[in-house]
């Protein structure tokens, strides 16, 4: 099968990431029968390799990516499944450390289409959805590839999430914040419940800093399942070192000893997903797999994870994080103003429509930016126009300016020496800025763009 085929075959089936969930009650029909008789069809793949398991709002990319790049460093195949992609599908499924061929990955479409279309057909269970399918597909990469670990990121959620049939052998919980509220609760405990879903029974948990009300709702479930919870600032707790443009050191002083760590992501939350991720391999050490803290190091290093405050362009300054809830872009704002020097700031934004536009607009605007508002590709984009009016009721200079390319081109027009152009909203929109500033080619489905992309 080539390769645009298998993305065809791919696109046809349901895509929540892209249509959204249009009647909140449909969360109601979400468990995990179909997923798992997806997987016991195919063999159950999930159970081939140990697993590392992160659920959250905030950082549980960054923190799966930490642990996945440290646990390559000591020298274990490795399979590290997330989403959403940047630029190709081929992102979401990476083997020691890096994406999936084309063929490897049509291939996996090809072997495991006719197992999806058995379900659809043979029980009561429905059609197998997009994510439910590389779901499959990249648990069966992993035992193809004999990985030894497995870093599985959760997709939203977690405990009706399709990665949660997995048996962990160490659970994440990153940060808690609110964010997909029609899905996932109203309130922040509700949203925590979600994601204490993942904690399994008699397993390790670590648990990065919460607020109390998620904080409280994880501690609880530990305890229900007789789970051993690992509490980034009590149990690990890390100290901040030097910084510049190009990362940060800090030492993590864990549960089985000290690390003198540099890695290139920024910002304070960073830190909190760096002990959070050495809470997790101590665990595996204490299990007994053998994680040095050279290898610590070296992963860490080399840990490559985009469009979390990512310099895409120096003169002038150019950054792209995809911050796209409230809480996020109060850690980002708070980044840029603790590691960056820079005169004025001009930001190229665009969100998604069923994130907290109103309040990330707000907080935004407390900067005092020049802003160029912009809509991705992705169906559930922002019109733009709806983005500089919300920002002119600010009192903020705001133009329109269409596509994220043209908006990076407006700001680089009009940005000097010394200033700083944030890219930002929309972990999408910060995914084409790097495709616009670095000559990447992305996949492009015209079918899915907003009618006035098309």
């Amino acid at each position: 099968m080539e390769y645009r085929s298998a993305i065809d075959r791919l696109l046809s089936l349901v895509d929540h990431e892209r249509t959204g969930i249009p009647n909140p009650r449909q969360k109601r029909i979400f468990d995990l029968r179909r997923m798992g008789a997806f997987l016991d069809r195919m063999g159950n793949p999930h159970k081939a390799s140990k697993t590392v398991h992160v659920a959250g709002t905030k950082g549980k990319g960054s923190t799966a990516a930490l642990c996945d790049a440290a646990l390559r460093a000591a020298g274990y195949n490795t399979g590290f499944y997330s989403s959403p992609h940047l630029h190709s599908f081929r992102e979401r499924i990476r083997v020691n450390s890096q994406p999936v061929s084309e063929a490897e990955f049509s291939g996996l479409v090809e072997q495991l289409w006719p197992v999806q279309e058995w379900i659809g057909q043979h029980t009561e269970l429905g059609n197998i959805t997009l994510f439910e399918f590389m779901t499959g597909m990249a648990f069966q990469c992993f035992a193809e590839r004999q990985s030894d670990f497995q870093v599985i990121e959760v997709g939203l959620g977690g405990r009706l999430d399709a990665t949660n049939v997995v048996d962990p052998d160490v659970c994440v919980i990153t940060p808690v914040s609110r964010d997909h509220t029609a899905i996932l609760g109203d309130s922040i405990a509700e949203i925590a419940f979600e994601k204490a879903g993942i904690i399994k029974p008699r397993k390790p948990v670590v648990v990065a800093p919460q607020v109390p009300e998620a904080r409280k709702v994880i501690l609880e479930t530990c305890l229900e399942r007789s789970a051993t919870p690992v509490q980034v600032g009590k149990d690990v707790t890390w100290k901040a070192g030097s910084s510049s443009i190009e990362g940060q050191c800090l030492t993590v002083t864990g549960q089985s000893g000290e690390y003198r760590l540099r890695m290139p992501l920024l910002g304070k939350h960073q830190l909190d997903n760096a002990a959070a991720a050495v809470g997790a391999l101590e665990c595996l050490m204490s299990q007994g797999h053998s994680i040095s803290g050279e290898a610590i190091q070296r992963g860490f290093e080399s840990v490559v994870w985009p469009c979390r405050m990512e310099v895409l362009g120096r003169d002038p300054l150019v950054i792209a994080d995809g911050a796209h809830n409230d809480d996020s872009v109060n850690a980002l704002l708070d980044a840029i103003a603790s590691y960056l020097d820079y005169k004025r700031l001009f930001l190229v934004v665009g969100f998604s429509r069923d994130k907290s536009v109103n309040d990330m607009v707000g907080r935004l605007a407390e900067a005092g930016p020049v802003v160029f508002a912009c809509r991705s590709r992705h169906p559930r984009s922002t019109p733009p126009k709806q983005i500089v009016d919300l920002f002119q009721g600010n009192s903020v200079e705001a133009f329109e300016a269409g596509s994220t390319a043209d908006a990076l081109a407006q700001a680089k027009q009009v940005a000097g020496e010394g200033d700083l152009i944030l890219v930002t909203g929309s972990l999408f929109v910060a995914a084409e800025a790097r495709e616009y500033m670095l000559g990447i080619e992305p996949e492009v489905y015209p079918d899915l763009l907003p009618p006035d992309l098309r």
